[in-house]
């Protein structure tokens, strides 16, 4: 049996906690959280014990900790943990950091430690994104053309009246904190990008963007578009990806890109791969842990896809 131990109570603990729950093999150990109401609440629900500082998890007998702290201290806290507590791997929820300098030098001393890091992407194991992936690895797709990717979200002002979100320390801004699991998937499909041109825009008066629109080229030649919003009225309007390629078109939409909108491929009949949402996470924490129990390490983003995308998104952001 796996032990998790989880670094940060807040919003995105919940989707962990239901990701670890769901998968056999690995269990919740002890969770911590500075807010000392937050880690005992946390704990209490989980029947599990609680510390308030993160070095208290040395010695716990843990197999993985997993940070879920705001993005800003991201590389501090994934540092500190890989040098300080003797669980080989750490799993760092989006983004692994804000700027490039700090991911270089984030994993430089995970290596120097010894430990394994994984950054949460949960868009690759999204099913229908996998079934894609493998479309264009396949090369039935012939040549990729261009992309469109939309993600248009709603944050309302009570979310960022949470004291670190809309900061440019802690933030980010949209690419960041929203859009980078699409940014990332960009790289999936189509590897290390060579240009990109962006505008971003926050008239909502945050220090950080919360829309940015950008056009971007991949190394193998496919072009496309990003735009990428928290401003859309009331609610999540949708997500879309939608490929061009020599013998198809896709188009993928739904809020998590849970739905196959389009689908003309030479060839190959529409899957039927459709699924329903709870939340707007989608499924994809629950297959990471399981590639965690599995020790699939393969499954997993590449150091080289990581830095090119954190590249891209401080380049567009700051």
């Amino acid at each position: 049996m796996k032990k998790v131990g989880l670094v940060g109570c807040g919003r995105i603990s919940l989707r962990h906690i239901e990701a670890i729950a769901a998968n056999e093999g690995i269990e919740i150990a002890i969770v911590c959280d500075k807010n000392e109401e937050k880690a005992k609440a946390t704990a209490e629900k989980l029947n599990v014990p609680y510390v308030t500082d993160y070095r208290e998890l040395n010695g716990k007998g843990l197999d993985v900790v997993s940070v879920l702290t705001p993005s800003g201290l991201h590389p501090r806290h994934v540092c500190n943990i890989a040098e300080l507590v003797d669980a080989p791997t750490i799993i760092c929820e989006k983004p692994l950091s804000l700027t490039l300098r700090e991911a270089y030098e984030v994993f430089r001393r995970v290596e120097k430690a010894g430990k394994r890091l994984i950054p949460v992407f949960q868009n690759r194991y999204n099913p229908i994104v996998m079934k894609l992936k493998d479309l264009i690895d396949s090369g039935k797709l012939g040549k990729i053309y261009q992309f469109v990717c939309n993600v248009l979200w709603n944050r309302n002002d009570a979310y960022f009246a949470i004291d670190w979100h809309g900061t440019q320390e802690l933030d980010g801004g949209v690419l960041y904190t929203q859009a980078s699991h699409y940014v990332d998937m960009i790289h999936f499909f189509f590897g290390e990008l060579q240009a990109h041109k962006g505008i971003g825009t926050n008239q909502r008066g945050f220090e950080v963007y919360d829309s940015v629109s950008a056009v971007i080229q991949a190394k193998s030649g496919a072009i496309g578009t990003l735009n990428a919003t928290v401003s859309v009225y009331e609610t999540n309007f949708l997500t879309e990806f939608t490929l061009i390629a020599e013998k198809g078109t896709i188009r993928l939409s739904g809020t998590n890109l849970n739905k196959i909108d389009f689908w003309n491929v030479q060839g190959i009949e529409k899957p039927d791969m459709d699924f329903m949402l709870d939340h707007q996470y989608g499924k994809g924490h629950n297959v990471l842990y399981k590639y965690i129990v599995e020790e699939n390490w393969e499954k997993f983003p590449t150091k080289e896809d990581i830095l090119s995308g954190i590249h891209l998104m401080e380049q567009l952001s700051y």
